[in-house]
């Protein structure tokens, strides 16, 4: 029987990992700036300060390309809830380390995609701006979780948004969407990567406990959403777009990260750890 880790247990002896892990990440990611995607000589001043207020027909975007991004800006621009929801777990060391750079990493995909719009004009800014007054005042919560809880669904939420991206850049909308979601796909990929390696280490300190956070986490797994100004919700209109299908999470999120961490050719597996592995049958190759 396997002795089983306390959360300070985990968070002590993976610190060295975390360390050595975000240090690769910051030295392989690379630097880019949000103003660099932004065609700032399209942009002009509202009514407010002497110019035109938004119009529909100022907007050349398609319907499909308009609402990923309106997601993708609503959900980045939601990092307090984000934050705050991870950084009370991680709250030390090498770990709050990670959460700043993290945090900061996806500030920059809000700044640069609201940027965009506004200077594009692409979307109705004040309608923006109430659903983010309102995403942010209903805010994101979770159920308590463990460490490797947190991972876990770091790693799965983080993976789907690189899915998400990628296929916002596949619409092939113009160049400017296209490099800017793909952009975007390199960061959350690489972000999927770090808490992926974080599990990983976590496996060979407790692999029940993390057997039984990767099946729990996969039982619980929601991709966050908000209700569209046409009352549809987002995970209804990204799928109908193909941007992002919940019922093809089982293939593209799931399915890889569980290869990666070896979970049906362990052999350091207890009796808990089988119990949660059985639950995960459905994806044995």
């Amino acid at each position: 029987m396997q002795n089983l880790l306390t959360d300070r247990d985990l968070l002590e002896s993976l610190a060295v990992e975390v360390e050595l892990t975000m240090r690769r990440h910051t030295e392989t990611a690379d630097e880019w700036q949000p103003h660099d995607y932004v065609p700032w000589d399209d942009g002009r001043n509202f009514a407010f300060l002497g110019g035109e207020d938004w119009d529909p027909a100022q907007s050349v975007l398609s319907d499909t390309a308009r609402t990923a991004l309106t997601v993708s800006v609503l959900i980045a621009d939601n990092l307090p809830s984000y934050h705050r929801e991870v950084g009370k777990y991680l709250r030390t060391g090498a770990w709050w380390r990670w959460v700043g750079r993290w945090t900061a990493e996806e500030a920059r995909h809000s700044i640069l995609i609201r940027d965009y719009l506004m200077t594009t004009r692409a979307c109705d800014p004040v309608q923006l701006e109430r659903l983010r007054m309102d995403h942010m005042t209903t805010g994101f919560r979770r159920p308590p979780m463990h460490l490797l809880d947190v991972l876990a669904a770091c790693a799965f939420e983080e993976k789907a948004s690189a899915i998400r991206h990628r296929n916002t850049a596949a619409l092939g909308e113009n160049e400017l969407v296209t490099a800017i979601s793909e952009r975007i796909a390199v960061d959350d990929e690489m972000q999927a990567e770090v808490f992926a390696d974080l599990l990983a280490a976590g496996f060979e300190q407790a692999p029940d406990q993390a057997m039984r956070a990767v099946a729990d986490q996969i039982a619980a797994f929601r991709v966050p959403s908000l209700t569209l100004p046409d009352g549809r919700s987002s995970d209804e209109a990204l799928a109908a777009a193909g941007i992002y299908d919940p019922a093809k999470q089982d293939e593209l999120v799931f399915a890889p990260l569980l290869q990666r961490w070896n979970v049906f050719d362990r052999t350091d597996l207890g009796e808990a750890g089988e119990t949660a592995r059985a639950e995960l049958d459905r994806f044995r190759p």
